[in-house]
């Protein structure tokens, strides 16, 4: 998880405006502790907040690229899971690299192809380019919203950033919650409408989205993905193979970190499809996979078991670890700590969400972030299923 930020103005002198840059960085170093960099022209600025996964080295950003007549500045949040593949192909059609970081070949791919490189892109990301000599930024999310973006148009200028909190830092953001953002939180809380934000005159870049600005044109919007529905023609036999290839395709490619990286095991099927082929992988290169679970104070003396749970997650998450072998440690969380929690975990997330389920994935992460950067979980996986 890394953080992005930017403002563009045709009228402003950005460097006369430091402290507000220096401000709504500040705003995203929780995303990004390891590393922060700016790129700084007198009317365009970009703004990055780095967790390093990749290449902590030479990862660096913004990262600056030269094309043709075009000089490139990319900051971006995410990871492209089909890297060495692109880095194949362009340097197939002539590219060099100096890095081994998924950053450098999305710049590059970016450079060569434009916004059709979005389409070739396996992974979760947003990111934005500004064109220094064309004078625009364009800006694109992944398919499925994973990474954030979000903007604030306004006469001849465009604010971006990761979070919600890092709009607000400028001071040209008011922090006005109109009738439609209340709607939002009352009504369809935790979430939000695709492209939309709770603040008044703030945007969402939608899922599957991307787009362009210049100060003399503003902002233009290109749906570039949308998901579509087909028959299905496959067997039994066939759709079984298919999904499990897709399946195990994904995970690998997710364990791909010059960091220490985990798994979360509740010992739910999601959870344990996931730890149990990262296990497998680490057991290949001699290594041993750690995984993770989180338990309540006083939850086995209050557990009644019923028909949708006839036993607590920590029978499961006890076989799961022993058949997969992997090292396994459990976080105990109280209540006290959870209702003290809630305040930071709305922060986290710029708005009202799910009280203390947000609050105890905080707690949580706090306790893995110790020893471990990176956690694969089944977060979600519910409802991707729902999709399918």
């Amino acid at each position: 998880m890394c953080g992005i930020a930017g403002w563009i103005d045709g009228e402003r002198y950005l460097p006369d405006q430091q402290t507000v840059l220096d401000n709504m960085s500040k705003t995203l170093q929780r995303r990004g502790p390891d590393d922060s960099g700016q790129y700084l022209e007198p009317n365009a600025c970009l703004l990055h907040r780095r967790l390093a996964v990749v290449d902590p080295e030479n990862g660096r950003q913004p990262m600056i690229a030269q094309a043709g007549n075009e000089t490139y500045a990319l900051v971006y949040n995410g990871e492209l899971y089909n890297t060495d593949e692109l880095r194949s192909q362009l340097k197939h059609i002539g590219c060099t690299f100096q890095t081994h970081s998924d950053t450098e070949v999305l710049l590059n791919a970016y450079a060569m192809w434009g916004k059709n490189c979005l389409s070739k892109l396996n992974g979760i990301f947003a990111f934005a380019v500004w064109e220094k000599n064309s004078r625009r930024l364009f800006a694109a999310r992944d398919r499925m919203g994973v990474k954030p973006f979000y903007y604030y148009e306004y006469p001849d200028g465009l604010i971006f950033g990761s979070e919600i909190k890092t709009l607000l830092a400028n001071p040209l953001v008011e922090p006005v919650v109109d009738e439609d953002g209340l709607n939002q939180i009352f009504l369809l809380g935790p979430g939000a409408i695709p492209g939309k934000a709770v603040y008044r005159g703030m945007k969402e870049l939608a899922p599957g989205y991307c787009m362009t600005f210049t100060p003399e044109n503003g902002v233009h919007l290109h749906r570039w993905w949308k998901l579509l529905a087909r028959e299905h023609t496959e067997d039994e036999k066939t759709s079984i193979e298919h999904v499990r290839a897709l399946l195990t395709d994904s995970i690998r490619r997710q364990l791909v970190s010059d960091v220490p990286l985990c798994t979360l095991l509740s010992g739910g099927l999601d959870s344990s499809i996931i730890s149990a082929v990262a296990a497998e992988k680490y057991r290949k290169q001699g290594r041993q996979l750690t995984t993770y679970s989180v338990d309540y104070v006083d939850n086995a003396k209050y557990f009644q078991r019923n028909r949708f749970q006839p036993a607590p997650d920590s029978e499961y998450v006890g076989e799961m670890a022993d058949a997969i072998g992997s090292h396994h440690q459990n976080v105990i969380l109280d209540n006290a700590a959870q209702a003290d929690t809630l305040l930071d975990a709305v922060r986290a997330r710029d708005y009202p969400g799910m009280a203390d389920i947000d609050s105890s994935l905080l707690l949580f992460c706090r306790e893995i972030k110790k020893d471990f950067t990176v956690g694969l979980s089944g977060e979600c996986a519910d409802e991707f299923e729902h999709i399918g």
